[in-house]
Order: structure tokens, then sequence, then C-alpha cells
């Protein structure tokens, strides 16, 4: 399979210096593979969801000089094939609906458990289990919030092999190769993650594995704040018959205190950079990717 990777922005703000280094490298690591780059609009929050940031995301990145096939695949039209695969863990027995608020889980892990510590993880505070049921639910999909049963979702998937995914780039600790997934600290550092939100009928740890899969992403290309997230995407990608693809973690753009951007970090935006009379060779210049 020829080499395939992404970058998949959400159009709920303008894109930072952050996310020109993501696209450029997802950019350059396709080039120099003589594969194939592409632009997915990560749009399953339709309250946040704006047309003029898509606009504006596909001007930043035109301008800089990136270009991708076109249309662009767009997550709002893809519920179908996110219900299928919640469809598909529920007839599994793997998921179940919360009715637990966030007050709810920070009021429950914040309970006295013998001076612990409450454990976060790539969501957060770890669920502690509250709406979780001692039997799989049966009957109809249901419309509502559904987790994922983490201890039966790794008994099913390990059940004859263990569980990993490939590093090609960095973790925050310089992480690299095969890295082996423990089921214990799934279980105690993840927890039952959600992977159907009110009012968007699928989450981001579901969609991006769905996604990725139907696009044939053979290398996922992003920031190391998603490294964590990563264990819970190649175990969906076990449980759901999807292939694994390689993972790129790559360092974050940070501001003058060390803090890694994001999308309130206006004052860093390209678009200002833009107006300011910026180049594309200025802004690689300024995240480090200038060519020699």
């Amino acid at each position: 399979m020829s080499y395939r990777t992404r970058f998949a922005p959400s159009p709920t703000g303008p894109l930072h210096l952050g996310h020109a280094f993501s696209a450029m490298v997802a950019a350059r690591r396709a080039e120099v593979a003589g594969g194939q780059f592409l632009l997915r609009i990560e749009d399953i929050d339709q309250s946040r969801a704006r047309p003029a940031w898509e606009a504006q995301i596909d001007e930043d990145l035109t301008w800089l000089g990136l270009d991708w096939p076109r249309p662009v695949m767009r997550q709002s039209q893809r519920l179908p094939a996110y219900r299928a695969a919640l469809q598909q863990l529920w007839d599994m027995g793997l998921l179940y609906p919360c009715a637990c608020t966030r007050r709810d889980i920070a009021e429950a892990v914040s309970a006295p458990q013998e001076g612990a510590e409450p454990a976060h993880g790539p969501d957060g505070l770890v669920y502690p289990g509250t709406c979780r049921p001692a039997l799989p639910p049966t009957g109809p999909l249901p419309d509502a919030v559904l987790r994922l049963d983490m201890d039966r979702a790794l008994e099913r998937a390990c059940r004859h092999e263990g569980l990993y995914f490939t590093e090609t780039g960095k973790g925050p600790h310089g992480e690299s190769g095969a890295r082996p997934i423990a089921r214990r600290r799934m279980i105690d550092k993840v927890g039952d993650v959600v992977l159907a939100r009110q009012g968007m009928g699928t989450s981001y740890h579901l969609s991006v594995v769905v996604d990725d899969a139907a696009q044939g992403i053979t290398e996922v290309v992003r920031g190391q704040d998603l490294f964590d997230a990563t264990p819970i995407h190649a175990l969906l990608q076990r449980l759901l018959g999807l292939p694994a693809p390689l993972y790129h973690h790559h360092r974050l753009i940070r501001d003058d205190e060390g803090k890694r951007l994001a999308k309130r970090d206006d004052a860093r935006a390209i678009r200002l950079y833009r107006d300011e009379g910026k180049t594309p060779a200025d802004i690689l210049k300024m995240i480090g990717l200038a060519r020699r």
C-alpha cells in the first residue's frame, strides 16, 4: 500500500503555528515517501464548528503551499459510519449508556480512597465506573452517551495476542518503535472512555479510527499531546477489525512560557501573520522547518 497521511483540524477557531507545523510535517513525510497528503475536517461538534473557520483553514493551508485531493472528508457527513461502528461494539457487549455529568464524575473520584490521588487519562479524570453494568446491556443501540467497557474490551481484543502500536516518531518521553499496551494501565489510567457523546452520535476516539481506515491512512502524523490516546485507537482498530496505521508523534510548538499552543492563542494565528506581511518562508523559519 502506498503512503498516505492526513491533517485533520477542527473548524472551531483559527489555525496557529502549531497547526502549521503539524500540517507541514505530514505533507513533507508524504512527499518524501512519494505518497499522498489528505485534509480532513473534524466537525463533529456542530455547536462550535463554523463554515468561516473551515474556509480560513483552506486559505491558510493553500497559502503555506499545501495541496490535497478534493472534495475533503467531513465528519459531519459520516454519522452513519460511526453508528455502524457503535452497533458493532454494542453487539459485542462492549458498550453501556452513561448518565453521569462531569460534576458527578468529579465528585465520585474526589471521595476519600485511602489517600489516593484521582487518576487522569487522555480525556481527563478517569471514569470511576458509576454506570457500568455487571452484565452487558441488551436491546437496541440507545441514542445516549455510550462508554466502552475497557476491561471487557481488552479481554476480547487480547484473547489471542498482545496489543501494541508502532511509533515512527517520538512520544513525550522519547518512546519509539513497537509500544506494548499494558492491560492494567489501560484500566487504571485510561478507563471507560466515551465513544458517543450527547448530541454528536460519536466521539473523537471513535470517529478518528473509523475515518483513518476509510481513507486508507498508513501513518498518522500528529502532536505528542495525543500520544496517550493512541492505545485507545489501537484497541478500537483491533475490536473493529480495521487496519492499524503507523503513528508519528511530533514535538509541539509552545509559547514563551512553554505551554503548547491552543485555538485560543489568536496572537499566533496564521492569518494574523499573513496580514502582517509575513511570507510562508517566514512561518517555516518560525516553526523550525525552513528548507536548507
